[in-house]
C-alpha cells in the first residue's frame, strides 16, 4: 500500500491552511497514495500555547464542515484521509478527534484523544475532555488503522491495546517541538526520545508506525514564552523498529512510501511476542502506582 504524509507550517488563515493541505492530498493522491495522513490540528495554528475561551469558536462538529469538504475530496480521488479535528461535541464538551475518510467520502470513524497534557506551552486540559471511545482501531478499504494523536505516542499500553485489537498500522497526528529555552543538547534528547518510544512501539507489537508532524515557527499569543518550533521529522518506522522514511525538521514535505503490510506477519513469527506475554501476572498494570 502506498500511504503519504504531509508535513507543512500553518499560520493563522484557516482557509490558506486548508488550500494547500487539499493542494498536498492532490499531489499525494496523484502520485499514487491510498492513504494520507494529515497532522495534528491542521486546519490552524496549534492554539494550546494559551488558555483562550475565544478559541472554542473554531471548534467544528463531526460530522461537519471539515468531514464534509475533505470528504468529497476523498471521494473525488479515491483515498482514505485520517483528519485531525477540534470536536464540539456539546457546549461545553469538546475532544482533539481523529476522523477517518473511507474512498467514499464517507466517515469510517473516530478517535478521541485518550492522554491529554497539560504543560508550559501545552494547555490541552483547558480545551479537551479526555477521550472516551476507548482504543479501537478504525476499519477502512485500505486495513484496520489504529489511530492516535500526539501525546499519546508516549504510552506503550495505548499502542498495545490498538494493536490487540487488530490493528494492521499504528497511526498518529502530531503536534510536537521545542521550546525555546531548551539547550541543543536537550532538545536532541527530546526529538531522539520521541522517535524512539515510537520504533519501540513498532517493536512490540510488529506494526508499521505512521507519524505526521507539523513543523515551522507558531508564536505565543501571550508572549509568556518564545513560542514553540515545532520539529516536523515525520517518520515511517517499519516492525522492527526500522526507519523507513523521514523527513527533515524544518521543511513542508509529503512522503510518499509503500509499505508492505505482510511484513508484520512474518515479523511476529520470528518474535512471538504476543504468544509470550505473560498476561496472568500484568493485573497490576491498571493501578497507578505500585506501593
Amino acid at each position: 500500500m502506498k500511504i503519504a504524509l504531509i508535513q507543512q507550517t500553518n499560520s493563522a488563515d484557516r482557509i490558506a491552511n486548508v488550500a494547500k493541505l487539499e493542494k498536498n492530498i492532490r499531489e499525494c493522491a496523484a502520485e499514487g497514495a491510498e492513504l494520507i495522513v494529515l497532522q495534528e490540528l491542521h486546519n490552524g495554528l496549534y492554539f494550546c500555547q494559551t488558555e483562550d475561551p475565544e478559541v472554542f469558536e473554531q471548534a467544528e462538529t463531526i460530522p461537519g464542515p471539515s468531514t464534509g469538504s475533505f470528504g468529497k475530496l476523498a471521494k473525488e480521488l479515491g483515498v482514505v484521509i485520517v483528519l485531525s479535528l477540534f470536536e464540539k461535541r456539546a457546549a461545553g464538551l469538546y475532544h482533539n478527534t481523529a476522523v477517518v475518510l473511507e474512498k467514499d467520502g464517507t466517515i469510517a470513524g473516530k478517535y478521541r484523544k485518550m492522554h491529554i497534557p497539560d504543560d508550559p506551552a501545552y494547555y490541552e486540559k483547558f480545551y479537551f475532555t479526555p477521550g472516551d471511545l476507548g482504543f479501537e482501531p478504525i476499519q477502512t478499504s485500505v486495513g484496520k488503522l489504529g489511530v492516535l494523536v500526539c501525546w499519546d505516542q508516549w504510552y506503550p499500553e495505548a499502542a498495545r491495546l490498538m494493536a490487540m485489537a487488530g490493528a494492521e498500522l499504528l497511526i498518529y497526528p502530531t503536534a510536537i517541538g521545542w521550546e525555546s529555552t531548551d539547550t541543543e543538547d536537550e532538545k536532541l534528547r527530546q526529538r531522539g526520545a520521541w522517535m524512539t518510544v515510537q520504533r519501540g512501539h513498532a517493536v512490540a507489537n510488529g506494526l508499521h508506525v505512521l507519524t505526521c508532524n507539523r513543523t515551522g515557527y507558531e508564536a505565543d499569543p501571550s508572549g509568556i514564552t518564545n513560542g514553540i518550533q515545532f520539529w516536523g521529522n515525520s517518520f515511517v518506522a517499519g516492525p522492527q523498529g526500522e526507519i523507513l522514511q523521514q523527513a527533515s525538521y524544518e521543511n513542508e514535505e509529503n512522503i510518499i512510501f509503500d509499505i508492505d503490510l505482510k511484513r508484520s506477519e512474518t515479523v511476529r513469527r520470528i518474535w512471538p511476542f504476543f504468544r509470550d506475554r505473560r498476561i496472568d501476572e500484568f493485573g497490576d498494570i491498571t493501578k497507578r502506582w505500585r506501593e
